[in-house]
């Protein structure tokens, strides 16, 4: 049995940061790493698939070079062994930069395999067990399967497998109309394969505003991309070489048939091999751990980070978990989760930046609200790019004058909501942004103009 001060389970986005933090104040520590380090963001998530979308955006500039005066000397191709090892070698000089930096650092012992607690304060990995006086889990989540009939019977992709593909599908078929569905959609989309994509809701991205989701859909459709909403009763059957799925839809045809099957329909918590029953930790009814405002579970002594804990499932928010913990245990200070206003991208082309609350939050929940929105062809950015897809849209209070949401959906989208989410932290009335003189020619150069022209909600 080997103490430690504390011991850490997971490389994720803020088991490293605070391995390093603790190592630093002092402590000895153990971080313990069943596969791949880095976690999902690393291996199959925002660094790999942010590769793949700048892959798919060249391809797409590349078909559109004509509009821009530009000769090529064909027309362009993807070769899908050239973006995969382009997108491989992006990953992996992160992961291998992770583990390289846990190996390194001083009072901090890095072991590899499968971890359970075996108590409140013991861990144990294959035949060694660990003791803490703290215990951090930081064990993230993966792709859920629905219980689809037949999903058991045909072959199908997840946001992790698709990491795997070095050819081309004829024909992905997308089960879900979210972020990770939308984003992998118009990637093969611009790469060449034809795609479906298949939604249980009424609309894509239910949880955005009505008009996000229609322009969303709107410039998915324009590239070709198949959208299929108010699927019901859906159920999956081999194909051929490919598979079939059968949807209950308002209109169109009632089975799509395509060479590949992609689910993108959700995550789930990697909590279930855990042995968290051992150590007494409670979960929700999904298996999310269970906890407080500083991140505490239901036993003294164990913090829960990142994906595992349901609050938030994000890169940035498991960082600013991190965040959160070491502050609290190291610096003297008291930070809370609820302190944090949500925020997060959609990376199709155009991406959606998006801070707060959505309009139709802002107008249940009562207050009195203003609405400014603005479209992209009047940015003089976008008109010179080309880009003029989407809109900008920010929703204010009208007693406090302070913003309380916004959606920025077009070009720059996703950096453009930074200069609003930082006016947000800030506690600060809209009147600073709208009276402040931006850059021009730029994207954000529209805002306080967009500012300017807030109306009461009707």
């Amino acid at each position: 049995m080997t103490s430690y001060d504390a011991i850490i389970i997971g490389t994720g986005q803020a088991g490293p940061a605070l391995a390093d933090r603790l190592s630093r104040a002092g402590q000895r520590v153990a971080i313990i790493e069943r596969a791949r380090f880095g976690g999902t963001c690393v291996n199959t998530g925002c660094i790999p698939t942010k590769a793949m979308v700048a892959s798919a955006y060249a391809a797409r500039m590349a078909q559109r070079a004509a509009e821009y005066g530009v000769v090529l000397p064909g027309p362009p191709g993807v070769d899908m062994r050239q973006v995969k090892a382009r997108k491989d070698a992006i990953s992996g000089k992160s992961r291998v930069g992770v583990e390289s930096w846990l190996r390194g650092l001083e009072n901090c012992t890095v072991i590899q395999g499968q971890a359970r607690l075996a108590g409140p304060r013991r861990v144990q990995v294959g035949d060694e067990t660990l003791t803490a006086e703290r215990i951090f889990l930081n064990v993230g989540g993966r792709a859920a399967v629905p219980p689809m009939p037949g999903i058991q019977e045909v072959p199908f992709l997840t946001n992790s497998t698709m990491m795997d593909l070095d050819t081309l599908p004829e024909h992905l078929v997308v089960v879900g109309g979210s972020y990770i569905g939308l984003e992998f959609g118009q990637i093969f989309r611009r790469f060449g394969s034809q795609v479906t994509i298949i939604e249980q809701g009424p609309r894509l991205i239910g949880r955005e505003d009505e008009d996000v989701s229609a322009a969303i859909a709107g410039f998915l459709e324009k590239e070709g991309i198949a959208i299929r909403t108010s699927a019901k009763c859906m159920s999956v059957a081999r194909q051929g070489d490919g598979v079939a799925v059968a949807v209950d839809c308002t209109a169109g045809a009632p089975v799509v048939t395509g060479s590949h099957l992609l689910l993108a329909v959700g995550r789930r918590p990697n909590t279930a091999d855990l042995g968290l029953e051992a150590a007494g930790v409670a979960t929700d009814e999904r298996g999310y751990i269970t906890v407080d405002d500083a991140l505490q579970t239901s036993v003294p002594g164990i913090w829960a980070l990142g994906d595992c804990n349901g609050r938030g499932a994000f890169t940035h928010t498991s960082y600013n978990d991190f965040e959160i913990v070491a502050a609290n245990l190291l610096d003297g200070e008291t930070r809370r989760v609820t302190d944090r206003i949500p925020a997060y991208a959609l990376f199709t082309d155009p991406p959606l930046g998006r801070a707060g609350m959505t309009e139709a939050e802002a107008r249940r929940s009562g207050r009195r609200i203003l609405v400014a929105k603005r479209p992209m062809t009047r940015v003089g950015r976008a008109v010179e790019k080309g880009e003029t897809e989407g809109f900008m849209k920010v929703v204010v209070d009208a007693g406090t004058r302070q913003i309380l949401g916004a959606a920025i959906l077009g070009t720059g989208g996703d950096e453009v909501v930074h200069g609003l989410l930082d006016l947000m932290y800030a506690k600060a009335p809209y009147d600073v942004l709208q009276r402040s003189m931006p850059i021009h020619p730029t994207v954000s150069e529209l805002l306080p103009t967009a500012l300017g022209s807030l109306e009461p909600a009707t």
